[in-house]
């Protein structure tokens, strides 16, 4: 393989990792004094997403109940024990309470931003090849110099683990997801990212 090919190649990775959503977790916390919540089998827990988007909250519990229940867990969603837009406290224990929940699993975004990347440009390119008909054109086109700069959006998730009987948490977590395409993909990407990084800290 030519260098030329080698070059391109590289390329078409870079962005095909780029146009596709990632999620990672940037920090993870347990507490060491508290034991697993789901070591018995068939304990209750509820999947709570905070999110004022129905849609994105029913996908993303019920994504999660299935992982929870893989796991030897009852999962049950939330949305199945509160009415929509309920936010009093009260209401929401005693319905967990009424459901036996022994713990909670919370998924909250936190933030959405942007940010600017830029990469070194490769100097070969054909507008790069003459100053007049090709550079510049494309010069005061992109006048950002030697370096070709895009816009990632990134989401910030928190992800929660409560133990109920002590109402402690006993794990936490922070997520970061880069340039998420659409809701579901972006919920799914999530759910299994959040759960590897569970099940890595031998949570359930």
């Amino acid at each position: 393989m030519s260098y030329m090919m080698k070059l391109m190649a590289v390329a078409c990775a870079v962005l095909v990792m780029m146009a596709c959503a990632s999620t990672s977790f940037i920090s993870t916390w347990k507490d060491p004094t508290v034991p697993p919540i789901g070591k018995a089998k068939g304990r209750t827990v509820v999947a709570v997403v905070m999110a004022e988007d129905e849609y994105m909250r029913h996908e993303a519990e019920d994504q999660l109940v299935a992982s929870l229940n893989k796991r030897g867990a009852k999962g049950v969603a939330s949305y199945t024990l509160l009415p929509p837009g309920v936010r009093d406290e009260a209401l929401a224990k005693a319905a967990f309470e009424k459901a036996g929940a022994s713990g909670v699993v919370v998924i909250r975004p936190i933030a959405a931003d942007t940010q600017t990347v830029a990469t070194p440009v490769y100097y070969g390119r054909p507008y790069y090849g003459g100053y007049w008909g090709g550079y510049w054109g494309y010069g005061w086109g992109y006048p950002y110099g030697g370096v070709a700069v895009s816009t990632d959006t990134i989401v910030t998730c928190e992800v929660l683990v409560y133990a109920l009987g002590q109402n402690k948490l006993i794990w936490a977590g922070t997520s970061k997801t880069t340039n998420p395409s659409n809701v579901k993909s972006f919920i799914s990407d999530l759910v299994v990212s959040a759960v590897w990084a569970m099940d890595k800290d031998k949570v359930f």
